[in-house]
């Protein structure tokens, strides 16, 4: 027997944490993936490209442990944010591996829905699409930012977590309760 997420009686299916950059959001994604696992989770989250001690760019992972490269400062490409170049069409082939779908996944994880991110229409499409499943989201998203990130911290079946240093513990502890 699957086990399914207690969402029933709450407003809201999916979870999103914000925060500043560097505050701990992905860290608190890859706990509550590992403590989730029951759910057979799918989904990516991003880590930084260190290069001599210099972030360089940004690395995708999927939970099934394969790698992709989301943006770096050597990538040439029409699609930059900042310094970085994102390479629209490997972000694309990279979500396309993803078991998104699939019928044992119960649980959608994605690390994050960030400016990068929403440069793909293949992406903005799929998350609407996993927004509206009957799968739960649990994802990190922007702190700022216009156009999709917005729209998707306005929904009404969306909790936002604001993170800070002081209640990491207390998110992934709240987010835990939604699934007990």
């Amino acid at each position: 027997m699957h086990a399914t997420p207690a969402h029933h009686t709450l407003s809201w299916k999916n979870v999103l944490i914000t925060g500043p950059p560097g505050i701990g959001k992905t860290t608190v994604i890859k706990e509550l993936t590992q403590r989730l696992r029951p759910y057979h989770p799918a989904g990516f989250y991003t880590r930084e490209i260190r290069e001599g001690g210099v972030r360089k760019g940004f690395e995708l992972v999927d939970l099934d442990g394969r790698k992709g490269v989301l943006s770096h400062m050597g990538i040439k490409s029409s699609h930059r944010i900042g310094k970085y170049g994102v390479d629209i069409p490997g972000f694309e082939r990279f979500l396309g591996n993803i078991p998104f779908f699939a019928s044992d996944r119960r649980l959608i994880v994605i690390d994050e829905i960030g400016k990068m991110e929403c440069l793909s229409p293949m992406f903005i499409n799929m998350l609407t699409k996993l927004l509206e499943s009957d799968r739960p989201v649990v994802a990190t998203i922007a702190l700022k930012g216009g156009g999709t990130i917005e729209t998707v911290k306005l929904r009404s079946d969306v909790h936002l977590f604001h993170m800070h240093r002081s209640n990491r513990d207390m998110i992934i502890n709240d987010i835990l309760k939604y699934f007990s």
